[in-house]
């Protein structure tokens, strides 16, 4: 028997989000229901709002979530009701060829995290005969979701979930480009351009490695102030700026790692991270902008000559069943921060307003924190 639930979504691009009513379908085999507690105001989701990414209209946002297991299907042994979860916006299944190698970042599930429907097509919300995705199959826009075990990580039952819903994607994200991808290491120097829910915890996982500096680059005031209180040695506006102490403390040597989290990547931040760094430097691109746009453009004689590489990074690179717990645990004690990046909270009904703060730099973090 199906449930009624309010959902946040979207038709189209280029629209705000709607409020409406759905409805959910029970949980199949291993799949469970979950009763939402906090969602997170992600930069990805405007991206479909603005046609960045490629998706299946209609569709309920959200893709940062944490709540409480209500029920479980058939074949679920990950988890139980009354459960606290933290959900990944990548699933990972833990049997592919990437889970299975440890790169639970590019589990095939992930495939159809933008068309929002289940590995098999279906779909769990519905209006008539309307069916409606899920973003990254969790839709955490909604007050409750059917979604797939492998999309939830059972976390201690006395950690704040209005906090570690963070942890679902911008903290582990941002993070682990640092700390996986960017490999950085004790005596670096990094230079992170763009400082907003991903880009702060580049510089928490920057600093967490022992980076000698951590050089931030954002046009906003309030986010390199924030940066600086995370940990950053240097902030500011402009790259050209940025450039000029790097070669300073470089001894013109240039950076050990840059890492790209603006909201939307484009060639001249891509150009200015490339310049930024060294002999042996890497380039870690984290920020998404539309496939059609050919962002990296430089001559790759410089890549060859000074041995210089690009890496793309997924979720950090991170693997969610195990740093998503680890994350916490260092909250848990004190080393990572995630009460200071909760800028404002808003209510479900509110999303289109959170949304506008974060395209007016006002917000680090929203969160929606839903009906009790």
């Amino acid at each position: 028997m199906s449930l009624k639930t309010k959902a946040a979504i979207l038709t189209g691009m280029g629209k705000p989000f709607e409020l409406t009513e759905l409805s959910l379908d029970p949980p199949k085999d291993g799949e469970v229901l979950i009763k939402y507690t906090a969602a997170g105001l992600c930069h990805s989701d405007l991206h479909l709002t603005d046609g960045d990414l490629p998706a299946r209209y209609p569709i309920v946002g959200g893709h940062e979530g944490a709540g409480i297991i209500e029920e479980i299907g058939p074949g679920v042994t990950k988890v139980k009701p009354g459960d606290h979860v933290v959900c990944s916006f990548i699933p990972n299944c833990g049997t592919c060829r990437y889970c299975a190698t440890g790169r639970q970042s590019l589990c095939d599930m992930g495939a159809t995290i933008l068309e929002g429907c289940m590995p098999d097509g279906s779909f769990r919300f519905h209006d008539g005969a309307t069916d409606y995705g899920a973003m990254c199959m969790l839709g955490t826009f909604a007050e409750r979701a059917t979604i797939s075990q492998h999309s939830v990580v059972k976390v201690d039952d006395w950690l704040p979930l209005d906090k570690a819903v963070l942890v679902g994607c911008g903290v582990p994200t941002g993070w682990g480009s640092a700390v996986y991808t960017g490999n950085v290491r004790a005596g670096d120097i990094v230079v992170i351009y763009g400082i907003g829910g991903i880009g702060i915890n580049s510089v928490q996982g920057a600093v967490h490695a022992g980076a000698k500096y951590v050089i931030v680059v954002d046009p906003v005031a309030f986010k390199r102030d924030t940066a600086i209180k995370f940990g950053a040695t240097h902030a500011f506006a402009d790259a050209a700026e940025a450039q000029e102490k790097i070669t300073e403390l470089s001894w013109g040597q240039g950076a050990d790692t840059a890492i790209v989290t603006v909201g939307t990547v484009d060639e001249a931040v891509v150009s200015s991270a490339i310049g930024a760094v060294g002999k042996g430097g890497s380039v870690v691109l984290t920020g998404l902008s539309s496939p059609e746009k050919f962002t990296v453009h430089w001559p790759g004689i410089d890549l060859t000559l000074n041995e210089k590489s690009i890496k793309g990074s997924l979720f950090g690179s991170a693997n969610p069943q195990y740093d998503i717990v680890r994350l916490l645990r260092l909250y848990d004690a004190g080393q990572l921060k995630l009460d200071e990046l909760v800028t404002r909270t808003y209510t479900l009904d509110q999303v289109n307003e959170g949304y506008q703060d974060l395209r007016d730099g006002k917000n680090i973090r929203g969160v929606i924190i839903h009906d009790s």
